[in-house]
């Protein structure tokens, strides 16, 4: 039996970091498959021959699963140990990584990416737990840093790599990518990670009950929030149907939550006055990373018919200033209070996705390059402080139930705000259109001036005058539907940077934190 130190902490340095950046590696691994495929969605679709209401489903069945699984982490560590999870979910993930990229059509695809999102949560969340628990006082600080940078970096660059992939190679290499460097984390990780042991004996008194109410509450949330915008919301009967199981089996799981002996997910610790707050600001971080990083691409395809490896390019510029940050990030948090960090942080966040607001349909890598360092900046002086002052608030016997809530609640908020955001590119482009073609009569000169042109534009090419007519006025109908959509992004944009007023607000109930252990009885 491998031995286990009763202090994880008294590892020597070097056995410790290496086994927390073998663990980095599958967690940055499972962060950003969420969203490689963002730029590359249309390339898949034409592989697989699959509508886009079917490629939304790649992204979201990954999603679903991380959520779902990502709570349970706590649990299962505690049954099978710190390192067989991670070694099974690494091992889990690289060959359901390897069946994505043999997918045949958009149903196996589908259900592959859920089960490498299922296979691969666990990943995410142990990490968290294993820095608090190696790394004391001043080595917490670097890797909190680490954890917070790899973890809003992933999804930003995501659709960067992905981009540059598929146009290189093809978008099956996206899933390829994963086989090397995921076997490595699944052979290695059982003969570095020493944290705990097994304890089998928890099977027998596990909260399956809690599980099942969680499955289903989750679950059924997030085929609503993915399928609602598509169909109509209410005016569908499986939506309806998934609101009414969702609404129950989430009350019941609070109410169950909060009664049990053991729950499957400790919500009591959202009592602990920093860890709610910085759960409330991991929520809205995760709408603000998984947003701005599904509505740009969108808006580079749609708008401005980018390929997949502009739109990866375009992207570029928020993964190399948060880098650039990161090393301001490390100096200053020695030196500076936390709080001011992370409120400085949220401010440029923030401030960030309010300046995509005057966007127009000739905005390009150049126009989205302040906007993007902002955001860059934003995520690394915000996300890494969240941590700390969440997770650094509870002992280490609470650690673990409440990471799994901490992570659902950033890709809670992500799953959540990307929903609504397509609920507003649905809903706002038809106000839009409306409001524009009211003001589109044909009296008017500007009017007047666009049709002669582009009449003239088609009867110079060969059109008769009623086929150059009829052209004008379809050229006509393309341009305002082009800007009703670039001022539903702005609306959009717009949503997103008001959650921040809201984070910030909070940051002034939290208490001051550091980067020291809470005593073994906090609460």
């Amino acid at each position: 039996m491998t031995h286990v130190p009763a202090n994880p902490a008294d590892q020597p340095t070097r056995t410790k970091v290496f086994a927390f950046a073998l663990m980095c590696v599958g967690f940055f691994m499972a962060t950003l498959d969420i969203q490689i495929v963002a730029s590359s969605l249309k390339d898949i679709g034409g592989g697989l021959s699959a509508s886009q209401d079917e490629l939304s489903w790649v992204q979201t069945s990954y999603l679903i699963a991380e959520i779902l699984v990502i709570p349970m982490s706590g649990w299962l560590t505690r049954v099978f140990s710190t390192r067989w999870v991670f070694a099974f979910s690494a091992l889990g993930f690289t060959i359901t990584s390897m069946l994505c990229g043999l997918a045949w059509d958009i149903n196996s695809m589908i259900l592959f990416r859920g089960l490498q999102g299922a296979l691969g949560a666990a990943m995410i969340p142990t990490v968290f737990t294993t820095a608090f628990v190696l790394f004391p006082g001043k080595q917490r600080l670097i890797a909190s840093t680490t954890i917070g940078a790899l973890a809003s970096l992933a999804p930003t660059v995501g659709p960067v790599i992905g981009g540059w992939i598929t146009s290189q190679w093809s978008w099956h290499w996206l899933f390829y990518l994963n086989l090397v460097p995921g076997l490595v984390v699944a052979l290695m990780v059982p003969k570095y990670v020493h944290i705990d042991r097994p304890d089998l004996s928890l099977l027998k008194k596990g909260d399956y009950i809690g599980i099942l109410l969680m499955s289903a509450f989750l679950g059924c949330l997030e085929y609503v929030l993915e399928e609602g915008p598509r169909k109509n919301w209410f005016g569908d009967d499986a939506i309806i149907l998934c609101t009414w199981i969702s609404a129950i089996c989430g009350f019941l799981f609070i109410v169950h939550a909060f009664t049990a002996k053991e729950p499957i997910v400790d919500l009591r610790a959202l009592a602990v006055r920093n860890f709610g707050i910085g759960s409330l600001l991991s929520f809205i971080t995760g709408i603000g990373i998984f947003c701005t990083v599904f509505l740009t691409p969108v808006f580079l395809s749609r708008v401005r018919g980018f390929d997949s490896l502009q739109i990866g390019l375009a992207l570029l510029s928020v993964g190399c200033f948060q880098l650039l940050a990161l090393a301001a990030y490390s100096t200053l948090a020695r030196f500076i209070d936390m709080r001011l960090l992370m409120v400085f942080g949220l401010l440029l966040f923030g401030a960030g996705c309010y300046l995509y607001v005057p966007l127009t349909h000739e905005w390009g890598w150049q126009e989205l390059l302040i906007p993007q360092a902002l955001r860059g900046i934003g995520q690394q002086f915000s996300i890494a402080p969240i941590v700390t002052m969440a997770l650094g608030s509870l002992p280490p016997s609470r650690l673990r139930s409440a990471s799994g809530l901490f992570n659902l609640m950033r890709n809670l908020g992500g799953a959540i705000g990307i929903a609504v955001s397509s609920t507003m590119l649905n809903d706002r482009l038809n106000l839009h259109y409306q409001r524009l073609d009211e003001h589109l009569t044909a009296g008017r000169p500007i009017v007047e001036s666009i049709l002669q042109q582009q009449t003239a534009h088609f009867a110079a090419v060969g059109a008769n005058t009623l086929n150059a007519a009829n052209a004008g006025l379809s050229a006509l109908h393309t341009v305002l539907m082009r800007e009703a959509l670039v001022l539903t992004f702005s609306d959009t944009f717009l949503a997103v940077s008001l959650c921040f007023v809201v984070g910030l607000f909070s940051v002034f109930f939290s208490r001051p934190f550091g980067n020291t252990a809470p005593p073994p009885d906090a609460h």
